[in-house]
């Protein structure tokens, strides 16, 4: 059978650009089909805007600290439309490269919504009509979107998405949501001069990460004006003229004039018709997929948040990649997933990589716990509160490092470089051998001499 390409990419996100440049270089013919904004999530609305939104933040808390090491300075104002409209110049121009990457890679950008139309066929909805193509493999990398029907009434709610496009912050705000894009926005609108109240169903938030890294960011967010309600997810919300009531139960009632809706997000295949390829996503609408990321339907493939795995732009690229070596470089390989680090980036930020203290017993370990707790020379100095926080897990047996755990100023910058170490298979040893870097917040991880207590296998 003669086919109009060796590949469709559904999605021009970072896994779906990278995947499709890498196939093209193998040689292959490539199309990749956006009813969007070519960069996806991460580029347009996701990691990058948002991390420029934590920048602008954390300028402001800078200036203030500036004073106790002898700057004068007048007291500073954020102006919100200023920074979106700068951003704005900042996606179009990413937007930009992503395109002219998919050019020099000789991969074709079809401009328009895909679905799938039976096996090896693509129908695409264009401005002018359907247009249907063909292809000898298919790749969904269609990413995910955010939840919109979590509480009945939050589809009227500000999203991640509608934050970041803001012209004017509000003076009061409800996050409702536990998750990390919960606690990055709070922490962010809270240094922006917003007054913050998050709303959680769990005792704590940041479900699946380390309880030290758990309590440390409850700490430093009530420390930064932030208003936690744990245990307390409106079971309802209600437009208002005003604003938006959130219904709490017991006739609690709560009143706000902005509310962000930080519940989760969910894998984009509705409207995939993934039926006519033989395909049935999970009850979240996730594509199961296995080592090679097949689908169940010959020739289809899925990658990045669509699987619902571990939702992080390098895992999709890497993954992307992986599949272009495997399906047309001759080179067929897997990616590990065991050691994935990634950041929260709060005020202070936290970094992980590798199992929480509960994962590691569970899995029928013997863990040496070390820790670090200590108030950085930066804050010493000036007589400020923000502490810095470390773990290392051990294998108590064969002493080799299962992860570290840090929540502090640049934790992110320093655990990145600790999972080459962990993905290695450092011990305890080799860290203990290494020479610190003086003076630094990083040499402590290389410092720990001695364990806080040992935990028994589950």
């Amino acid at each position: 059978m003669t086919f109009d390409y060796d590949l469709i990419t559904l999605g021009a996100g970072s896994g779906g650009v990278a995947a499709s440049r890498r196939a093209a270089l193998h040689g292959a013919r490539v199309a990749i089909v956006e009813g969007s904004r070519v960069g996806g999530t991460c580029v347009i609305r996701g990691c990058v805007p948002k991390k420029l939104l934590m920048y602008a933040a954390q300028f402001g808390d800078s200036m203030r600290e500036a004073r106790g090491y002898g700057w004068v300075l007048p007291e500073p104002r954020f102006d919100m439309a200023t920074w979106a409209a700068a951003k704005a110049a900042e996606t179009d121009r990413l937007e930009g490269i992503y395109r002219q990457m998919l050019q020099g890679s000789g991969v074709e950008v079809v401009a328009g919504w895909a679905r799938l139309d039976g096996p090896n066929r693509v129908a695409v909805a264009t401005d002018t009509g359907d247009r249907v193509l063909t292809a000898r493999h298919i790749l969904i990398a269609t990413g995910g979107a955010p939840v919109r029907d979590s509480i009945p009434g939050i589809e009227a709610c500000a999203t991640s998405d509608d934050l970041l496009d803001l012209q004017q912050l509000p003076e009061r705000a409800a996050v409702i949501g536990g998750g990390y894009i919960a606690l990055e926005f709070a922490s962010i609108l809270a240094r922006l001069g917003v007054k913050v109240s998050v709303f959680y169903r769990g005792e704590l938030p940041l479900r699946g990460f380390d309880t030290m890294l758990r309590t440390s960011v409850v700490a430093e967010l009530t420390a930064a004006g932030v208003q936690l309600h744990p245990g307390s997810a409106p079971q309802r919300v209600q437009r208002t003229s005003g604003g938006f009531l959130l219904s709490l139960g017991e006739d609690r009632v709560l009143e706000f004039p902005w509310v962000l809706n930080a519940t989760g997000r969910r894998p984009n295949t509705a409207q995939l018709n993934l039926a006519s390829a033989g395909l049935v996503p999970d009850a979240f609408g996730a594509l199961a997929v296995n080592a090679a990321l097949q689908t169940g339907a010959l020739d289809v493939y899925a990658i990045g948040d669509v699987t619902n795995r571990i939702n992080l732009t390098p895992v999709a690229i890497a993954e992307g990649r992986a599949l272009a070596d495997s399906l047309f470089g001759a080179k067929p390989h897997a990616v590990d997933l065991s050691r994935v680090a990634s950041a929260v980036f709060t005020l202070p930020p936290l970094a992980t990589v590798g199992p929480s203290e509960a994962q590691a017993v569970q899995a029928g370990l013997r863990v040496a716990v070390y820790e670090a707790d200590f108030r950085p020379m930066k804050q010493a100095f000036i007589g400020g509160t923000e502490r810095t926080r470390m773990k290392l897990l051990v294998d108590a047996d064969s002493q080799v490092v299962l992860a570290a755990h840090m929540v502090g100023a640049d934790a992110p910058e320093i655990v990145q470089s600790l999972a080459v170490a962990l993905s290695a298979g450092a011990t305890k040893a080799d860290f203990d051998r290494t020479i610190a870097m003086h003076p630094t917040a990083a040499e402590e991880f290389v410092l720990m001499r001695e364990p806080m207590r040992v935990l028994p296998a589950a």
